[in-house]
């Protein structure tokens, strides 16, 4: 009786040893969280939770294969309950099939076993070997929900595209505020933003934490995606740069203990921009402080860095890893990241990330710091696309197509986005420029999609109110959403983009541009307007022709000249009204 007893006893020691639980929605494209029960430490343990335990779970079903980097998670609650200690480890996985659901635990330990490339000599922790099964179902969310749409990939095409319902992605997005995780209500964050102007844009039942923490940052996530924006931009690590604000550690100079509590927070942000659509673009440097970590190079400091993100963050269906803003060495930056330091965090970055989320990288502003820093990254397997900047704005089209065009030759087709307009101290201006904002509209947002770009984020210029560091209302350039919500609805309701290329030379008229299938769709823009003669010599297709108003959106408009026959030169009539931006629409007739 009394072995028995020991033997129940040892079973039921080894079961609260070797517990977890499983939070989520058994679903695809859901998050679901296994925390596991292990050693009992804190941030500031000498012996590192971060660096000195290595927590990776691998899960299989079928010929999928997933292995998932895991993380200290203090008591498991730390967002409600800022606790720096406590015995909870996290793995956080997003299915991409149904079915059964196979996990395995890797659990190691030993001095800097988070970040070694051999990891064959380290000692077994307490978690090793445990494994268990789980069912998924189909994911039951609708409409604009990222979980409806499943996992944001790269593709063989300019475009990302969504791995579950399969749609193609054209971004418009918020460049601004770079330091949008400098909201005072996370924890160990100074004093900035409070985005009161959206607090009133939180709904009943939404996201908080702490109690009544969240609203204001939750309610501007609210209000970007009411406005059709799908993307934000934004630092997770500005130490000595322009903000100062926003660390994923414990302290602002500290590189190898990371603030539980405040990463539990974003977390909690991350979750609700799925829910209403929006893809984040992680922005993990910026040019002032890309030698911050290992001098440049991808060492200790930045592989744990980086494995962090990856372990917290890249579940999400909708992430964007973006190695630097402004990267590389230029005049007025002159400390800078390398070549060879740039294509060695680029190609850690993609192959530590276990689901294939989008890599890229953003520039200098001017087509010299372009040539220096982008060239020698083409055919670069490990990057999916380029964030540019430019300082004249009417140089969007011409860049577009240039880099595109370079990327194709190179073997692989980079995605490539205007992400940041010059000057710097204007950017886009707020809504009581609307001639500025006009220009914006023509030479920028429709200047990158009509070249085969895979679209826009907005930046505030430093000189005018809510700029790129101080912004606390969106609503300053709410008009600038609309007017990028109407080019990308467009594109996504009318076109095959993801199959069509640029032919600007097939119009006639100056300031236009073209974008075409041959044989099926021509799309044709006209920054003034004006009666446009569409080549189609080659074509003998007929077509139908309407036009669109990107100045207001809506349905399509028709003229006189409603069908036009291919084999020939052939003309479109006049615009809808002239001066004024149009878009003509063919389709080939069934």
């Amino acid at each position: 009786m009394k072995k028995i007893l020991i033997l129940l006893l040892c079973n039921l020691l080894c079961y609260n040893l070797f517990s977890q639980d499983i939070n989520g929605e058994l679903k695809v494209w859901h998050t679901i969280a296994f925390t596991f029960e292990g050693p009992d430490t804190f941030e500031e343990n000498p012996i590192n939770p971060f660096l000195d335990y290595r927590l990776d779970v691998t899960f299989t079903n079928g010929d999928e294969k997933f292995i998932i980097p895991g993380f200290y998670a203090a008591d498991g609650n730390a967002a409600e309950t800022q606790a720096t200690k406590g015995n909870k480890w996290r793995v956080r996985f997003v299915p991409n099939i149904t079915g059964e659901w196979h996990y395995k635990v890797s659990f190691l330990k030993g001095e800097n076993c988070a970040v070694a490339n051999d990891i064959s000599n380290f000692e077994k922790g307490i978690l090793d070997g445990k494994e268990g099964t789980f069912k998924v179902k189909q994911s039951d969310k609708k409409g604009i929900d990222l979980r409806a749409k499943g996992r944001l990939k790269p593709t063989n095409s300019h475009y990302l595209q969504f791995e579950g319902n399969k749609e193609y992605f054209i971004k418009g997005g918020a460049n601004s505020p770079e330091d949008l995780l400098g909201y005072h209500e996370f924890d160990g964050t100074p004093d900035k933003h409070h985005f009161k102007s959206h607090i009133g844009d939180w709904n009943k039942g939404d996201v908080l934490w702490q109690g009544n923490k969240g609203k204001g940052i939750i309610g501007a996530m609210n209000y970007l995606s009411s406005k059709g924006i799908n993307t934000v931009y934004f630092l997770t690590m500005n130490v000595m740069g322009d903000g100062k604000n926003v660390w994923p550690w414990t302290k602002a100079h500290e590189r190898y203990r990371f603030d539980v509590s405040k990463l539990a927070q974003w977390e909690v942000l991350f979750s609700h921009m799925d829910k209403v659509g929006l893809v984040k673009h992680i922005v993990t440097q910026e040019t002032e402080n890309e030698c911050l970590l290992d001098m440049g190079y991808t060492a200790i400091q930045r592989k744990l860095y980086y494995r962090e993100l990856v372990a917290r963050f890249a579940h999400h269906p909708g992430i964007i890893w973006n190695m630097g803003e402004e990267n590389g060495i230029t005049n007025w930056s002159p400390v800078g990241q390398t070549e060879k330091m740039r294509i060695q965090m680029i190609e850690y970055m993609k192959s530590l990330d276990p689901y294939g989320n989008m890599v890229a990288i953003h520039t200098l502003p001017s087509q010299k710091d372009h040539k220096n820093t982008v060239t020698p990254l083409l055919a670069n397997h490990s990057l999916d696309g380029i964030s540019f900047q430019i300082h004249d704005l009417h140089h969007t089209h011409s860049t577009t197509l240039k880099w595109r065009e370079a990327s194709e030759k190179s073997g692989k087709n980079w995605v490539i986005w205007l992400d940041e307009i010059g000057p710097a101290g204007k950017g886009v201006l707020p809504d009581n420029y609307p001639a500025q904002q006009d220009t914006v509209r023509k030479d920028v947002i429709w200047a990158n999609l009509m070249a085969g770009g895979g679209g826009v984020e907005h930046y505030f210029g430093y000189k005018y109110p809510n700029n790129d560091l101080n912004c606390e209302d969106w609503r300053s350039r709410d008009r600038i959403w609309d007017m990028t919500f109407y080019a990308t609805d467009f594109f996504q309701k009318y076109l095959p983009f993801n199959e069509m290329e640029p032919n600007d030379g097939l119009v006639d008229i100056k300031d236009s541009y073209c974008f075409a299938k041959a044989g099926e769709v021509y799309s044709i823009y006209l920054k003034n307007g004006g009666q446009p003669t569409l080549d189609l010599s080659t074509d003998e297709q007929e077509y139908t022709v309407a036009w669109y108003n990107p100045r207001v959106g809506g349905k399509l408009e028709f003229t006189k000249i409603k069908r036009v026959k291919g084999g020939k030169k052939v003309s479109l009539g006049a615009s809808p009204t002239l001066n004024d931006d149009w878009v003509v629409l063919l389709r080939k007739t069934k």
